[in-house]
């Protein structure tokens, strides 16, 4: 939690990545506001900005009077997302480059393919 971006972004990315890796699944109960800033040792309004980020976009959900849990499909949802910032990333501006370059697709594609038989 020292890398320059808002600490509140960082437990959202937190727990998105255990959603994707699997060690949080769909319906699985989220460490409590309470709990994240302890561990974080952050104020607890920062562990909420966080969760409540996830909460708008549909990631977790609240059940009242028990807790925040991973919502249905918030992982292949984290995925689509993921992929698409893969894309805009790198897949955009690698094509862009390869037509300066004078790359085809299909050369494209067998670069890759070598680099990933490496």
């Amino acid at each position: 939690m020292d890398d320059g971006r808002p600490i509140f972004q960082q437990i959202a990315e937190q727990l998105e990545e255990r959603i994707l890796d699997g060690s949080m699944p769909e319906e699985a109960q989220v460490p409590s506001i309470n709990e994240l800033a302890a561990f974080h040792r952050i104020n607890p309004a920062t562990a909420l900005k966080g969760v409540n980020r996830l909460v708008d976009a549909g990631v977790l959900y609240k059940r009242r009077g028990i807790g925040m849990f991973v919502a249905t499909g918030a992982r292949a949802a984290l995925l689509a997302s993921r992929r698409d910032e893969f894309h805009d990333a790198y897949i955009g501006p690698l094509m862009s480059r390869a037509v300066t370059l004078g790359i085809t697709p299909e050369q494209l594609i067998e670069m890759i393919r070598k680099e990933a038989a490496q």
